[in-house]
């Protein structure tokens, strides 16, 4: 193995320069690891999940909170019935919820909606599931750093989020989940668990 790198000697002047352009590359390098770091796939400790009660869409008086749920694990999903992508996620998780609500529960977040349009829409797709109201401006979804619609949250039995997905989610993501679900009671995530963007 070679000796430690030396640097050949330079007029003041340049090497100050080399010496700035290596603790650039340095500081770029460090944020490309810790950047890598986060991305999909890569497996972070799971956050515990923020906390909400919230008047519950269709039924006056009623509210959904995920302290509710405790012990439970949770598919937390923010939709709106104006929300283009939502159209075509909410049936698939309507028909999951059909077949699966004894092992995992679904919440739903509608935020920044019309209550009327909201309600409509739910009804018309057999939506099964809690539905929490989540007006402007939208605090609950914010508190999750939701800026855009859909997306759904999995929480373990400890409510701590285990994997986000930014975007519609799909038959086969919610089924590893129920899969997981059932096997690891306690992380309900299993080998799939990621926090961040789908991978």
């Amino acid at each position: 193995m070679s000796g430690p790198l030396s640097l050949p000697r330079l007029p003041r002047r340049p090497r100050s320069i080399l010496l700035a352009v290596v603790l650039v590359a340095a500081v770029v390098a460090g944020a490309l690891a810790v950047t890598a770091s986060g991305q999909p796939g890569q497996r972070r400790p799971p956050t515990p999940a923020k906390s909400f009660t919230l008047s519950e869409l269709g039924h006056p008086g009623g509210h959904v909170a995920l302290a509710a749920f405790a012990g439970q694990p949770v598919v937390l999903n923010f939709f709106a019935s104006w929300c283009a992508p939502c159209k075509r996620e909410t049936p698939l998780l309507a028909r999951f919820y059909a077949t699966h609500h004894s092992r995992v529960a679904i919440i739903g977040i509608d935020a920044n909606d019309q209550t009327t349009a909201a309600l409509k829409f739910v009804r018309a797709e057999k939506v099964g599931y809690p539905v929490g109201v989540d007006p402007f401006p939208a605090s609950t979804a914010t508190s999750y750093g939701v800026l855009a619609l859909p997306q759904t949250f999995f929480l373990n039995a400890r409510h701590q989020i285990v994997r986000h997905i930014a975007g519609d989610v799909t038959a086969r993501e919610l089924s590893a989940w129920a899969a997981s679900s059932a096997s690891h009671p306690a992380t309900a995530a299993g080998k799939a668990s990621s926090t961040g963007d789908r991978s």
